[in-house]
């Protein structure tokens, strides 16, 4: 299968300080994957110049023309009406139909109208996954999408991806500091260390996918020794390895 992202040799410095190390990686078309890695090993840095939003670079990066991301934070403007939002940055004039098309993909039609205050945070996330596929990307960035969010909606927000990146079939990395998130949703996992891709881990694991499973928790065991948690650490002091963006 064709490869949708190629990077060779990408590396990146802020004020003398290199954050990207002669990075290489390729994502095919349609592959689900995951970046683990501590804060500061530079995963949010490889995602924002795969969105094209940092372009300061060595090395060469080849990512789709179509591509769109989504953050921790929704970023919706308040001052727009919820459909408007998911169609804003389109060309031509915003097309209430296709917002709707895309709402409905995610779940909440019916909030077409109302003003972005009014949303959950669950609601409010799944905007900015409408606002994201109703580009049809051929590569969706996922920022910690859903850290903000409570453990229930979390787990919803969760399958809705699986399900929407199952409906478009397109190229999708996850940035995540959850383990079993990554294990739940992605083909392969990628553990990030000082700059540099430490770590690739396919998850050959059936769909869905059973957190309780031998094999899923020989897996989740492997992840967490690779990112320094003993087997003795619960997930949540796993959890603990990120607190900032890196």
């Amino acid at each position: 299968m064709p490869n949708s992202v190629e990077i060779r040799g990408l590396s990146r410095a802020f004020d003398g300080k290199t954050v990207l190390h002669d990075l290489d990686l390729d994502i095919r078309e349609g592959e689900f994957v995951a970046l683990l890695g501590h804060s500061g090993c530079g995963k949010s840095t490889l995602l924002r110049i795969l969105a094209g939003l940092d372009d300061e670079i060595g090395g060469e990066v080849t990512v789709p023309a179509r591509r769109s991301a989504a953050f921790q934070s929704p970023r919706l403007l308040p001052w727009l009406k919820v459909w408007r939002n998911v169609v804003l940055g389109l060309p031509g004039r915003p097309d209430r139909a296709l917002a709707l098309q895309a709402l409905d993909e995610v779940g909440i039609a019916d909030r077409a109208t109302v003003w972005p205050k009014t949303l959950s945070g669950g609601q409010a996330q799944r905007v900015s996954l409408a606002r994201a596929l109703v580009r049809e990307p051929e590569l969706l960035l996922l920022d910690e999408p859903f850290g903000a969010l409570d453990a229930l909606t979390r787990g919803r927000v969760q399958q809705l991806v699986a399900e929407l990146w199952r409906l478009h079939g397109c190229a999708i990395l996850l940035v995540t500091h959850d383990v079993e998130e990554a294990l739940l949703l992605a083909d392969r996992v990628l553990v990030m260390d000082e700059g540099r891709i430490a770590h690739d881990l396919t998850v050959g694991l059936p769909r869905p996918r059973d957190l309780t499973a031998p094999e899923f928790v020989t897996l989740r065991a492997r992840l967490l020794g690779w990112l320094g948690v003993t087997p003795t650490h619960s997930e949540a002091d796993a959890k603990t390895l990120e607190r900032t963006p890196s």
